[in-house]
């Protein structure tokens, strides 16, 4: 059908037809190409892969007439330039990285479909009142380096660049050697610098921390189910999930299996299944969106006749309300210590996450439900449970999200699809929300 776009004016409707899709569709295949050898897509932050596919999208930036430039850690800009005398920005993307072994949607999706958007509308519509640009966010997902948001991060001053020295991947290579072998980032201290004790520290050339971002729009798959359960063509993000993570080690006492009476034991996997399983009852009990999981069990000395002595297991929780996951993991915390003193079980927690909820801007979320209405694709409002660059812009600036189904809810994974058509959708969203933040008088 139709998208239909606001006059300048604001006081008609405009008919146009739907974005082409197949353009992204295109470019979306070719993005995929760059990958390392094995299933589904693997490119990881500064490999070769990386570096071929951030030059093919400044080539193919450069050719459909954007301003393009790469920053110092290796995000990719195409800037559609606008008419008014304002240096604010309205900037649109994703991470152009993977998992090992990822799938070709996560995070490429929302640069292809803010490329074509970008074209579009300049095709359609000629220069927009308000500068529109599309990033290509070098990392998101910590594949390589132990570091998340690298890329959005370092635009948003989460990072300083300190970083790069030491932190390394599994190889040993440090991320500030990785940057120097594809031409990027800053330069360690030295001499006057070195001499006033910041010896092995490191700098950017010049802040990279951008002032000039009036909004940040994200399209991107669900990698979750429920668009696709409820037949909704659209999610429209309300929130991005905080997230608590935890080490969890209970302690009993190893002993022969074929000796020790049942009453009389310690044992410490016992115990953490009683836990594990309050945790389930619990979160069910609490209901949606909450979610909490045990991914990672290790239980020692691991012996098919000995009871076991102590056990580890991890513990993720989240929730897009601060107070709710406060509460939440306090009592669930507080039952695991009862639970352990009643076995007579030794009990230590660590924090290792802690995460704060990050709400999307209301008003671009009440817009995104008027566009989803107009073109006549069943939406829904939901919560993020999986992070999202969009949830570091969201202090710095008004942010939105955007979800298109996954099939089955698969993701991180070869086997991660979106069809087509759900694709298409998106992006029809995703332009005429451009075109509103870019092209009519505010």
């Amino acid at each position: 059908m139709a998208a239909y776009y606001p006059q300048p004016s604001g006081s008609m409707m405009r008919q146009d037809p739907p974005v082409p899709a197949g353009e992204m569709l295109k470019l979306l295949d070719e993005l995929a190409a760059f990958s390392a050898p094995g299933p589904g897509v693997t490119r990881l932050l500064y490999t070769p892969e990386w570096c071929g596919v951030q030059h093919f999208l400044q080539e193919r930036m450069t050719g459909l007439g954007l301003e393009v430039r790469m920053d110092q850690v290796g995000n990719v800009y195409g800037r559609l330039a606008g008419s008014e005398a304002s240096d604010k920005v309205i900037l649109t993307g994703s991470h152009i990285d993977t998992v090992v072994n990822g799938g070709r949607y996560d995070g490429a999706y929302g640069i292809a479909a803010a490329v074509t958007a970008l074209h579009y509308l300049q095709a359609t519509f000629g220069q927009p009142l308000r500068t529109l640009e599309v990033v290509s966010f070098c990392e998101e997902e910590g594949s390589r380096f132990p570091l998340t948001f690298w890329g959005s991060g370092h635009v948003t001053g989460l990072y300083s660049g300190s970083e790069g020295l030491d932190c390394a991947d599994a190889e040993g290579i440090t991320m500030g050697a990785a940057m120097a072998a594809c031409g990027l980032g800053g330069i360690a201290v030295s001499g006057a610098e070195a001499a006033a004790g910041l010896e092995g520290s490191y700098r950017f050339k010049d802040s990279p921390v951008r002032s000039d971002v009036a909004a940040y729009v994200e399209l991107h798959i669900e990698q979750g189910i429920i668009l696709e359960r409820t037949s909704r063509k659209i999610g429209v993000v309300q929130a991005i999930a905080g997230q608590r993570r935890y080490l969890v080690k209970v302690c009993g006492t190893a002993n022969h299996a074929g000796t020790t009476p049942m009453g009389l034991r310690q044992d410490a996997l016992a115990g953490s299944a009683e836990m594990l399983l309050a945790l389930e009852r619990s979160a069910v009990a609490e209901g949606d969106p909450l979610v909490a999981t045990t991914g990672r069990l290790e239980v020692s000395p691991g012996t098919p006749n000995v009871i076991p002595g102590e056990v580890q297991f991890t513990l993720d929780i989240r929730h897009s309300e601060a107070g709710t996951l406060e509460r939440f993991c306090a009592a669930i915390l507080a039952e695991f210590a009862e639970l352990s003193g009643r076995r007579g079980l030794t009990l230590a927690v660590q924090q290792q996450l802690d995460t704060t909820p990050v709400p999307m801007d209301q008003e671009l979320c009440a817009t995104l439900e008027e566009i989803c209405l107009g073109q006549d694709k069943p939406y829904r409002c939901m919560v993020s449970g999986a992070g999202h660059d969009a949830q570091l812009f969201a202090s710095l600036c008004p942010a939105a999200m955007i979800f298109v189904p996954s099939r089955g809810g698969i993701s991180h994974s070869p086997g991660e699809y979106s069809s087509p058509e759900e694709l298409a959708a998106g992006l029809e969203v995703l332009t005429a929300l451009l075109y509103r933040l870019a092209y009519i008088e505010n």
